[in-house]
């Protein structure tokens, strides 16, 4: 104990090293990042497909001799699990070695491409990887050496996999959202971060903003505007953030929407393209953990509120 005690003075006092081991130890989990990013959803999918394969057995009473589990009535194979599979090629689907699963080094050495079957690998893997580096540093940055810096970690890393999901498939996982909700209620019965009242009013309060507007929507034009997984995610930062932060959040989220949704929509020149707006509600929750006192403090000051 007393060498960890000694390391954390160590890192209190050099910020630099403790900067450097977060962003070093950043690649590392922006790695394993990628890897959930990847399989959770094809997980999902596959199990939802047994569900459904189990419930149109059911339906039709089938004979015990050739009633089948979905797994062995479903031709396709099972994705890999999300821990013990090793990573492989999407393309060749060859094993990788340690070597070529060194974060961001092994992109930059292998010239984006696969060793064995020489096809590029997609570049959102090493940009997860650099993200999740620079989102660390900043987060132990702000918040130094202390148990508030490790909570603040656990929130982006997850906030990270949310918007990564999001974007490929417009969903927020409940496997993901849900735990994150309770972990950040549980966090203000510690005393750090916010108080239980604030959390559970910021929970309550941020499912219900969405939840309200997406009703409005739907009254008003008879269409969906956002999914429930969006009303989870604001829950989620009203638990970790308060309910004080939440017009912030809403404001931000809004904006960011408006302008880099626009700027999708006229790159790519299709009008009724659904867009996530999960990624918008997690930068938008980051950077309330980070400067939202601050910004809340500017916006007030300025209209002299």
């Amino acid at each position: 104990m007393q060498i960890f005690t000694d390391l954390g003075q160590l890192m209190s006092q050099n910020s630099l090293l403790l900067l450097s081991l977060t962003a070093v130890f950043g690649l590392m989990v922006g790695s394993f990042l990628n890897v959930v990013i990847l399989r959770q959803p094809k997980r999902m999918f596959f199990e939802w497909r047994q569900q459904c394969q189990l419930l149109l057995d059911s339906d039709k009473q089938v004979s015990a001799n050739e009633n089948k589990t979905a797994a062995e009535a479903d031709p396709i194979k099972a994705p890999p699990g999300i821990v013990k599979q090793r990573s492989f090629c999407p393309s060749c689907e060859h094993q990788l070695s340690a070597l070529d699963n060194i974060p961001l080094f092994s992109y930059l050495f292998l010239r984006g491409c696969c060793r064995y079957c020489k096809k590029r690998i997609s570049i959102r893997y090493p940009l997860v990887e650099l993200l999740t580096a620079l989102v660390s540093a900043l987060v132990v940055w702000h918040f130094g050496y202390s148990i508030e810096a490790v909570y603040g970690l656990i929130f982006s890393w997850v906030l990270i996999v949310l918007s990564g999901i999001d974007i490929d498939h417009q969903l927020l996982p409940d496997d993901i959202v849900l735990p994150l909700l309770w972990i950040g209620l549980i966090i203000s019965l510690s005393g750090v971060g916010v108080s239980p009242n604030d959390a559970i009013i910021g929970a309550v309060a941020g499912y219900l903003i969405l939840w309200s507007i997406y009703q409005l929507f739907k009254l008003l034009t008879g269409k969906e505007g956002m999914g429930y997984g969006d009303f989870k995610l604001l829950a989620v930062l009203g638990a970790w953030l308060g309910w004080q932060m939440l017009p912030l959040i809403v404001l931000l989220s809004s904006l960011l929407g408006a302008v880099i949704g626009g700027i999708l929509l006229i790159i790519r020149r299709k009008g009724s393209q659904p867009i996530p707006f999960g990624p918008y509600l997690a930068i938008a929750g980051w950077t309330a953990l980070l400067w939202g006192d601050k910004l809340t403090g500017f916006y007030l000051s300025y209209f002299r509120l």
